[in-house]
Parts: structure tokens; C-alpha cells; sequence
């Protein structure tokens, strides 16, 4: 079975990330949970994900 969750390693701007970083402490979330969600809505929003699993 295919697991649901991959690791990555990604290089982003320190501005970006401090701003991730607030971002997911106001929402409750964990970075890692509100970068899964800004991209999630991003792909849905622009016809990329249709599947709601994807």
C-alpha cells in the first residue's frame, strides 16, 4: 500500500518561512500541515486536484 504522506526537502526563502511559520501557529496547525494545505488549495482552485484524496 502507498503511503499517504512522502517526505520532502525543500529550500525556501527565510521571509517565506517566518511567515509559514506564524501563518500555522494562528491556524493550530504544525509548518508542515500548513504548507500540505496552502498547496492542496492552491492545486484545487486551479483545476490541478480533483481527486479529494490527491
Amino acid at each position: 500500500m502507498k503511503p499517504l504522506k512522502e517526505k520532502v526537502s525543500i529550500t525556501l526563502d527565510s521571509d517565506i518561512v517566518d511567515k509559514i511559520k506564524i501563518l500555522a501557529d494562528d491556524d493550530d496547525r504544525s509548518f508542515s500541515q500548513y504548507i500540505n494545505m496552502v498547496l492542496k488549495k492552491y492545486l484545487k482552485e486551479n483545476g490541478m486536484l480533483t481527486n479529494p484524496k490527491e
